[in-house]
């Protein structure tokens, strides 16, 4: 017995977790519902609590370069001590909250690349390693969100990639340490433009939608990009045509600059 709890000390014989969700689709502001199920190794053990998050991927700039890191931005303790005997299986369930900056990570029933965000879960057992968990959960844009990439897809914008940036976008409601950048390839009517990056920071009431105009390279002295920032109600959203306003900002910037 003495040798199985020294095993089990540093991750080998001892409990397992499995955190099963019972809805990975999720919307800004819903919550993921689910249990975390704890199945006891070869020895008793004394679990001190349970905890479930939010982890996101995120690309982070250190002396020229690019590195990616899990970084989790929601942490949640679920359930308390217990005492785990050998081979048993102790459930826990729990209903996390997911914030309203939460990245996005599917839209129109397809996974955005370059997104990785999921539901952890950890263990901790005393005088041994914590076991851990991830599972990948779904969020999906809200309906203000959807409505304006809805519009970038109708005037001909493809899809390219999406990443998380650690750091803050000044003048919005920011509150995580890190936010989604959605970039989209821009069609031929815009043959000045290379790129257009968009960002969402909402909270229960409004979002902040800031966009980045990336010209081609040759086309203008200089390196400057155009920046638009501006709010966007959650249950006004509907009332402006969003394919409208962005073809207008884009034609307006573009003729001043003679890129189209």
């Amino acid at each position: 017995m003495g040798f199985k709890k020294l095993f089990a000390s540093v991750g080998i014989g001892g409990a397992s977790v499995d955190t099963v969700l019972s809805e990975p689709n999720v919307l800004p502001g819903g919550a993921v519902h689910g249990e975390v199920r704890v199945k006891g190794g070869s020895v008793d053990q004394e679990v001190q609590g349970v905890s479930v998050g939010l982890q996101g991927r995120v690309e982070v700039e250190s002396q020229d370069q690019e590195t990616l890191r899990n970084v989790e931005f929601v942490k949640q303790q679920v359930g308390s001590a217990f005492e785990l005997q050998a081979g048993a299986e102790h459930v826990v369930p729990f209903a996390l909250e997911i914030p309203w900056e939460t990245p996005i990570t599917h839209f129109l029933g397809q996974e955005l690349r370059g997104m990785h965000v999921g539901v952890t879960t950890e263990l901790a057992i005393a005088r041994a390693i914590d076991s851990s968990d991830l599972d990948p959960v779904h969020v999906h844009p809200l309906p203000a969100q959807e409505a304006i990439l809805d519009a970038f897809g109708s005037l001909g914008f493809r899809f390219k990639s999406a990443d998380l940036e650690q750091g803050t976008i000044r003048g919005t409601r920011q509150r995580l340490p890190f936010y989604q950048e959605i970039e989209f390839l821009a069609p031929e009517q815009y043959r000045g433009l290379s790129q257009v990056e968009l960002s969402f920071v909402a909270d229960d009431r409004a979002m902040d939608v800031v966009l980045e105009m990336d010209k081609k390279p040759g086309l203008f002295t200089g390196g400057s990009d155009s920046y638009r920032s501006f709010q966007v109600d959650l249950e006004q959203y509907h009332q402006t045509d969003w394919a409208g306003y962005l073809n207008q900002w884009l034609a307006e910037v573009g003729g001043r600059r003679n890129w189209f």
